[in-house]
C-alpha cells in the first residue's frame, strides 16, 4: 500500500493502534497521483504524502506508520504530508501521529487564522495568508481584486505537514522544484518551510504589481479631462482590496524576521540566510503597500477637489445666466404692471429701444463674464 493511499485511511482514525491496523491493509485500487489537484480524485483531503532521504524521493510501497518509525529510527530523511482544508475528524488521527500540539490543529482546521510563527516544544507551526489577484477586463466598484487563502505549515525533525485552505496557491510545482534542487531539500523540514514562504512572499510581489497597474489606470481615469464625472467607488474598492492585502501582508513581517535571526531548534542557521531573503521581499511588498495606500488617498482627495471645483464651476455658471436673465426680467416686470400713467407707454420707438437697451445690456453682462471666466 503507498503512503498516499494508506493516509486516506489514517485520517479517520483517532488512535496509533487503529493506524497500525491500517498500515497492514492492502490496497486494490490503481495508485493515484496526488500532486497537483486541489483536494484528492478519491475524496480525501490528502493532497500528497512523500518520504525523502539526502533530497530524494523515498520509492513508495510502504506504510505511513512504518515509514515514520523507519525515518525517527535511523534518524535521517524526512516525511512531507500536504493537505487540504481536513475536518477534524480527518487531522485527528495525523495530529496523534505526529503529536502536534491541540491548539495548532485546532488552528489549522478552523483557518482564517492571522500569520504568526509558534512554537510548540519542537514543533513550529506558521501561518501563511495566500494571496492571488483576480483578473478583471474592466476595475468596477465592485470587482473583486485580490483573493486570499491560507497555508498552515507544521515543521518537525523529520515531519513537514501543510495544510492549505482556499482554491489556490497549489503546491505541488513548488514540490516539483524542490525535488529538483537535491542539494537545498537535503537540509531538512526548514528548507520546505523556507521554500513555502519564498513561494508566497513572491506571490505578493505579483500581485502587488498587478494592483499597482489597476491603481495607475484609476489614477490616469481620475486626472482625464471629465476626471470629476469618475466612479469614486473604483477608489474605494481598490482601497477595500488593498487592506485584504495589508492584513495578509504586514502581520507576517515579525514572525519572517524571527525565522530569519532568532534561534529555533528545527531551523538550521544555514537556512536562516534564506530568511533574510524573504524577510527583504516582505519589506519590499509592506512599502508597497504603504505606498499604495497614501497614493489611493491622494487620488481620492484630488478627485474629490475636482468635484468640488466642478461644481462652482456649474455655480459660476449657473449665477452669470441667472444675472443675464435678471435685465430683461427687471424691464418687464417694470413695463407688465399696466399703470395708465406711465412715461413712454405711448412712443412710437418705445419698443425698439427697450427691446435694444435689453439686448446691449444683455451683450454686455455675457461679455464681462466671458471674459472673466464664469462663462
Amino acid at each position: 500500500m503507498s503512503m498516499a493511499g494508506n493516509l486516506r485511511k489514517v485520517t479517520s482514525l483517532g488512535r496509533v493502534g487503529g493506524l497500525r491496523k491500517v498500515a497492514r491493509l492492502t490496497r486494490r485500487r490503481d495508485r493515484v497521483d496526488l500532486s497537483h489537484p486541489a483536494r484528492s480524485p478519491l475524496g480525501s483531503a490528502v493532497v500528497n504524502c512523500v518520504a525523502y532521504q539526502d533530497g530524494a524521493r523515498v520509492p513508495g510501497g510502504r506504510d505511513l506508520v512504518d515509514t515514520v518509525e523507519r525515518i525517527r529510527k535511523h534518524d535521517e530523511g524526512f516525511v512531507w504530508l500536504g493537505l487540504h482544508e481536513p475536518t477534524q475528524k480527518e487531522f485527528a488521527g495525523i495530529a496523534e501521529l505526529f503529536d502536534l500540539h491541540p491548539l495548532a490543529v485546532e488552528d489549522s482546521v478552523d483557518a482564517h487564522q492571522r500569520p504568526k510563527v509558534e512554537r510548540y516544544g519542537d514543533t513550529l507551526f506558521a501561518v501563511f495568508k495566500t494571496v492571488c489577484y483576480v483578473e478583471h477586463k474592466e476595475l468596477t466598484a465592485t470587482s473583486e481584486v485580490v483573493n486570499t487563502g491560507e497555508i498552515m505549515v507544521f515543521v518537525g525533525r523529520d515531519f513537514v505537514i501543510t495544510v492549505r485552505h482556499g482554491m489556490h496557491g497549489s503546491l505541488g510545482p513548488l514540490r516539483e522544484e524542490l525535488e529538483a534542487d537535491a542539494n537545498q531539500l537535503a537540509k531538512g523540514p526548514a528548507a520546505v518551510l523556507h521554500a513555502i514562504a519564498d513561494h508566497v512572499v513572491d506571490d505578493y510581489l505579483t500581485v502587488t504589481d498587478a494592483v499597482q497597474e489597476d491603481i495607475d489606470q484609476v489614477e490616469t481615469d481620475v486626472f482625464a479631462e471629465n476626471g470629476a464625472r469618475a466612479d469614486p467607488g473604483r477608489i474605494y474598492q481598490l482601497k477595500r482590496e488593498l487592506l485584504e492585502l495589508k492584513r495578509a501582508v504586514v502581520p507576517l513581517g515579525r514572525p519572517v524576521l524571527d525565522l530569519a535571526t532568532r534561534p529555533i531548534r528545527v531551523v538550521d542557521p544555514e537556512i536562516q540566510a534564506y530568511f533574510r531573503d524573504v524577510s527583504d521581499h516582505l519589506l519590499r511588498v509592506t512599502e508597497q503597500i504603504a505606498a499604495f495606500d497614501e497614493l489611493l488617498n491622494s487620488i481620492l482627495q484630488a478627485h474629490l477637489a475636482q468635484v468640488t471645483v466642478s461644481q462652482n464651476e456649474d455655480m459660476r455658471k449657473i449665477t452669470a445666466w441667472a444675472a443675464v436673465i435678471a435685465v430683461p426680467t427687471m424691464v418687464c416686470g417694470v413695463y407688465g404692471m399696466n399703470f395708465d400713467n406711465m412715461p413712454e407707454l405711448h412712443w412710437r420707438f418705445g419698443y425698439p429701444i427697450v427691446i435694444g437697451v435689453i439686448s446691449i445690456a444683455c451683450l454686455v453682462l455675457y461679455r464681462g463674464f466671458r471674459r472673466n471666466g464664469w462663462l
